[in-house]
């Protein structure tokens, strides 16, 4: 069984146990289920049967009372003797019900059924003859009861005698059957019980030995021959032969030989390779001096380029300033150029607007010269009208004159103000045109400072980028002249580490002189 050799000793153990205690759990179920099953033939012997005796036997005592009641009555003619026994007639009838009707309630066999229901029928015969019987005692004829009673009572009667006599018969029969069963389930009980009980110490046993006999080859020896061994190897003594059985290769006596033999190669190989250590050591103590004194030179170096590029950084951080300046600069003029352009736009539209409201005056002049064109010819038609009148309309025709006159006049300054008006359109379309181009020209100069503003904000950016640049350059080489006095203190560090390192190669020896150890060559491990 490989895999009860691989098991852990704690779980072989518990393995043991765990079948000891199952065997004891099912020793302990076994026996449980038996007294149960012994209880229950008790429970049945005593509830069952043994109850239907005793209510059987009890009306058969009542009925034996009755009938004993009634002889007592028909043989005697005493009235106060007869009045005497009736009295107590009653409890005694009484007495046959109950233990009847207890009875009743225990019936399990058919035969029972059978009997139980001729008494059922008979009784009430039997209850109705005794009543005649006790009739004729108490009238005073002792002799009629006794007919009566050796007649036809007696024959009810002893039918209902024969019937209890048959019930209590079945129960007794019954209850001996149980008893009897009782007995055999606990004799078989107790068989199987020592059976189970033999049969858990046997494998109880087995597992033991089982459980022993791994033990013996996991230890592969006495547990005391093992502590002394690893005692021996753990003070030193390599030299020490652990003992082995045949074929033994997996158990503690043969780990503790393997063990033994690779302490003894590792002790060998730690002695032969301290001696190299220390060699080494002093090459790298020496290896570092150099080192040292080299990168003391390189520190040197560090540090004068990094003094030349803290004077470039400066240079390159007035560059950018001057650029900013510059750059600052042209954004104003650019603000400038552009609000020129922004007013000459405002002095163009202005411009429109008034050859605009010039348009619109020489309209209305134009409708002036034609209100004084058609008055003129309205005076005209006046005149013509108070010469046809005569002396009548000779003083509407003065007054129509003058209106002409006035008209003419009119008409003459209307278009004077209109050639004047068209003169200063002419004047303000020209003006425009020389403030349209006045605008474009401004734009253009918008547009060169707005490209200036964006050279000077590039080469100020430029600038700032490669003041950032010689920045990080710098702290680059900060940084290195950091590095390399770390690495020279590394170096010194590692130096002391290389002396220390010998030291210690020389305290390994003298620890691991502690071992002993074969001289001969290295024997092949177990």
């Amino acid at each position: 069984m490989p895999f009860l050799k691989n098991m852990r000793v704690v779980t072989q153990l518990v393995s043991g146990f765990a079948v000891v205690i199952l065997l004891l759990v099912g020793l302990g179920v076994f026996s449980l289920y038996e007294v149960s099953a012994e209880n229950a033939h008790v429970a049945a012997l005593r509830d069952k049967w043994s109850a239907s005796v005793s209510s059987s036997l009890r009306m058969q005592n009542a009925l034996n009372q009755i009938r004993l009641s009634e002889f007592r009555m028909a043989s005697t003619d005493k009235a106060a003797e007869v009045q005497a026994v009736d009295s107590r007639m009653a409890p005694r009838i009484e007495a046959f019900r109950s233990a009847s009707a207890e009875y009743e309630k225990l019936i399990s066999e058919p035969e029972e059924k059978t009997a139980f229901a001729d008494i059922q029928v008979l009784m009430p015969q039997y209850m109705d003859l005794d009543q005649q019987v006790r009739t004729q005692a108490k009238a005073g004829n002792p002799q009629q009861a006794m007919s009566i009673l050796t007649g036809q009572s007696g024959t009810v009667r002893d039918a209902v005698a024969k019937d209890i006599d048959k019930i209590v018969a079945i129960n007794e029969e019954g209850a001996a059957r149980e008893g009897k069963v009782a007995d055999e389930a606990y004799h078989s009980a107790i068989g199987l019980v020592i059976g189970l009980i033999v049969a858990a110490a046997a494998v109880a046993l087995a597992v033991a030995l089982f459980i022993a006999r791994g033990f013996a080859r996991q230890l592969g020896g006495e547990p005391r021959e093992a502590a002394a061994m690893a005692s021996a190897i753990a003070a030193g003594n390599l030299r020490v032969t652990v003992p082995l059985k045949a074929g033994d290769n997996a158990s503690l006596m043969y780990s503790l030989a393997a063990m033994k033999e690779q302490l003894t190669s590792i002790v060998r190989g730690i002695k032969s390779s301290s001696e190299s250590i220390s060699v080494a050591a002093g090459e790298i103590a020496q290896g570092n001096t150099d080192l040292s004194q080299r990168t003391e030179r390189q520190a040197a170096s560090l540090e004068e380029t990094a003094s030349s590029m803290e004077q470039l950084t400066s240079a390159v951080h007035q560059n950018a300033d001057n650029a900013k300046q510059a750059s600052h600069l042209a954004s104003t003029g650019s603000s400038v150029a552009q609000r020129g352009g922004a007013e000459i736009g405002r002095v163009v539209t202005t411009m429109h607007e008034i050859a605009e409201s010039s348009a619109r005056v020489a309209d209305i002049i134009s409708v002036i010269e034609g209100i004084a064109f058609q008055t003129n010819i309205l005076a005209l038609n006046a005149a013509v009208e108070a010469a046809r009148a005569g002396e009548q309309g000779r003083g509407f025709a003065v007054v129509a004159g003058e209106v002409r006159t006035l008209a003419q006049r009119s008409a003459t300054a209307a278009k004077e103000i209109k050639d004047l008006i068209t003169e200063s359109v002419t004047r303000i379309d020209t003006g425009s045109k020389l403030v349209e181009n006045a605008g474009r020209t401004m734009d253009e100069i918008v547009t060169s400072a707005g490209r200036t503003t964006d050279i000077m904000n590039e080469l100020a950016a430029a600038s700032d980028e490669q003041s950032t640049g010689i920045g990080q350059v710098n702290t680059a080489i900060t940084q290195m002249d950091e590095v390399t006095q770390q690495n020279a203190a590394l170096v010194e560090q590692a130096s002391a580490a290389a002396q220390a390192l010998a030291q210690q190669a020389q305290a390994l020896r003298d620890a691991v002189s502690v071992f002993s150890v074969d001289s001969d060559a290295l024997r092949p491990a177990i």
